[in-house]
Formats: C-alpha cells, sequence, structure tokens
C-alpha cells in the first residue's frame, strides 16, 4: 500500500483499481502486437520488407487523405464525411487529364511535365469542390446543431458517388486504365512508385506543417480553431481562414487521389467509401485535429495492413478492415483522444 507522509502525519493513499486495470490491459494489448510484429519479422525478413514498402506506400496515402480530414474537425470539428468522395473524384479527373487528354500510359522522364501538370490540376479541383461545398452547404450551418452539417457531409458524399456512377464519367464498375511502371521491383513493389508516393507526399506534409505552424494564416487557422469570435474580434478574416481550411484539405485529396490512380491504374465509385473510412481511422487513431497525428495514423494503419495481408502470420486481405477497425475501438476504449490528441469531455 503506498503512503504518503507531509507535516508529521501519513495518510493512506487511494489507488484507483480502474485506471490501473485499463493501463494494464493496454499494455498488454500493445505488447501483443510488438510480439505479432516481431514473429513475423524472425519467420521471414525479406516478405516482412516488402510487406513494409508496400504499407508505408499505402500509409503515405492514407496520412494525405487524413490530413484533409483533421484540418477541417480541427477548424470547424466537423467530420467531413465527402472527403473520402472528393478524393475518388479526383482519381478520375487525374486520370482522364493523364490518358486522355496527354496520352500517357508509360511513365518514365519524359513524361515528368504531364505528371507535374495532372497534379496542379487536380489539387485545384480537390481544392474547388472542398471550398464550394463549403460556402454552399457548410458555412450557413456553423450555428445549427452538430447534426446538420454531418448529415449535409454524408449527403454531400451520396451526391459525388451519384456524379461518378454516371456512365460519361466513370460508371458503376471499376474502369481500368493502361498505365504501365517499369523499373526495378522488390517484392512485387515498384520503387519508382514508392519514390513518387514519397515524393510528392513528403514535400506536401512539410508545406502544410510550415503553412499551419508558420505563416500569419496559419497563426489565424490557429487562432479560429481556439475561438471564433476571439478571432473575429482580432480583425482574422474567419470565412476567409475557413475556405482556406477546405482548399487545404481538397488540394491534399486531389494530390492523394492523382497518386492512388497512379499507384492502381483504376478509378471506382467506391473507392472513396472504403480509402476515406480508413483515413479517416487514421485521423482518429492519430489524435483528430493533430497533422503530426494524422501522418503517423496513416503510416501506422498502412504498414499493420499490409502486414496482416503479407506477412508470414497475417490474417489475410479478406480480413484487413477488420483488422484496422478492431484496432480503432481498442484505442477508443483505452485512449479515445488518438495517440496525440488532447482529452477532452466535449461531446462530437
Amino acid at each position: 500500500m503506498t503512503t504518503l507522509a507531509a507535516g508529521g502525519t501519513s495518510r493512506k493513499a487511494k489507488v484507483r483499481v480502474g485506471p490501473l486495470v485499463e493501463r494494464i490491459l493496454g499494455l498488454a494489448v500493445l505488447a501483443l502486437g510488438i510480439v505479432w510484429v516481431a514473429a513475423n519479422l524472425i519467420d521471414d525478413p525479406s516478405r516482412f520488407a516488402a510487406s513494409g514498402l508496400t504499407g508505408l506506400k499505402n500509409g503515405a496515402l492514407y496520412a494525405l487523405i487524413a490530413l484533409g480530414y483533421t484540418m477541417v474537425y480541427g477548424i470547424i470539428e466537423l467530420i467531413n464525411f465527402a472527403h473520402g468522395d472528393l478524393f475518388m473524384l479526383a482519381t478520375i479527373v487525374s486520370a482522364n487529364v493523364m490518358v486522355n487528354i496527354f496520352g500517357v500510359n508509360n511513365l518514365g522522364v519524359a513524361t515528368l511535365l504531364p505528371l507535374l501538370i495532372t497534379l496542379a490540376v487536380a489539387m485545384a479541383f480537390g481544392a474547388f469542390i472542398n471550398v464550394s461545398a463549403e460556402f454552399l452547404a457548410y458555412r450557413r450551418l456553423r450555428s445549427a446543431p452538430k447534426l446538420a452539417p454531418l448529415m449535409t457531409a454524408v449527403g454531400l458524399s451520396f451526391v459525388f458517388r451519384g456524379i461518378a456512377q454516371q456512365d460519361y464519367i466513370n460508371g458503376s464498375a471499376p474502369k481500368n486504365w493502361p498505365i504501365v511502371w517499369g523499373g526495378p521491383q522488390y517484392g512485387g513493389v515498384y520503387i519508382y512508385q514508392l519514390l513518387l508516393v514519397f515524393g510528392v507526399t513528403v514535400p506536401l506534409l512539410l508545406i502544410m506543417t510550415w503553412i499551419v505552424g508558420y505563416t500569419k494564416r496559419g497563426k489565424a487557422m490557429r487562432a479560429v480553431a481556439q475561438d471564433q469570435d476571439g478571432a473575429r474580434l482580432m480583425g482574422i478574416n474567419v470565412n476567409g481562414t475557413i475556405s482556406f481550411t477546405f482548399a487545404l484539405g481538397g488540394a491534399l485529396a486531389g494530390a492523394a487521389g492523382l497518386l492512388f490512380f497512379l499507384v492502381q491504374s483504376q478509378t471506382f465509385y467506391d473507392t472513396g467509401t472504403q480509402l476515406g473510412l480508413i483515413a479517416f481511422t487514421a485521423a482518429v487513431l492519430g489524435g483528430i485535429g493533430n497533422l503530426v497525428g494524422a501522418v503517423v495514423g496513416g503510416l501506422m494503419i498502412g504498414i499493420i495492413q499490409a502486414i496482416n495481408e503479407g506477412g508470414s502470420f497475417g490474417l489475410g486481405q479478406a480480413w484487413s478492415q477488420t483488422v484496422i477497425f478492431i484496432i480503432l475501438i481498442i484505442f477508443m476504449v483505452f485512449k479515445p483522444e488518438g495517440i496525440f490528441g488532447r482529452r477532452t469531455t466535449e461531446k462530437v
């Protein structure tokens, strides 16, 4: 029994059994996870390394999408469920620009200029659609109960999916595009794919971090996130700041859309639902509202998913989403604020 002594008196410290049991269970779950990863590494290092590369590639894409979720939530506490389907629309725009307009099939140094132009188009498209959604729908619901903008986001998600399902846009079936990759491979992973994903993702993440942390606009974003009325009294354009945040999130979704299309060579109206949910899980896992947390959460989920699908002791692709959401549930039970989030008592 722990005792405390002060001023010549002593008293028994209360031991809170509940939190102690939760901590022990949490550490036990963490230890099981570490043992699982270590067992996969020891049994077949080459297979583990290939799964790790796949996980890093997918995790970087999840991180780009998750940043859009977390930035918007950080400013106006809205879970923008339409964000994943905006990413899906960006994959279709990217495919049409790359293949139908520029005629790119084989990726190489000669296609660098079309690639950069398509990236700019995809990011501009994502930013425009997101800002338009904020202006036309979310802005008018800021003072409404939180369920109203939440359901509006769900409605927009179905609108985006319906647009993509039109035959002259993409259709209801998955559409495969003639994108051919070359160059060295490791464990079935194209090294140039990995370099492209990180060559786009890392600079964008650094730019986002710089904007939010070191620019005047970033300071305005943080001020609006803390207190919109106070920020307005200080002369900050709250509407402009929120629109700017939506533009950044949409631009990241556009970049992720291009990268996903180039890696998978496929567009499908349901892509945004699946990847959007995984990216949202990554944002929650890392601590929604936290930029670093979104990146760490995305990479963690990407690696865990890849090891589960390709590792020696994985459950296989059919169980990937089950594994991911079990991890989310466990985290919500033991650490509801996420890895880097702050504990609050406010209801979402």
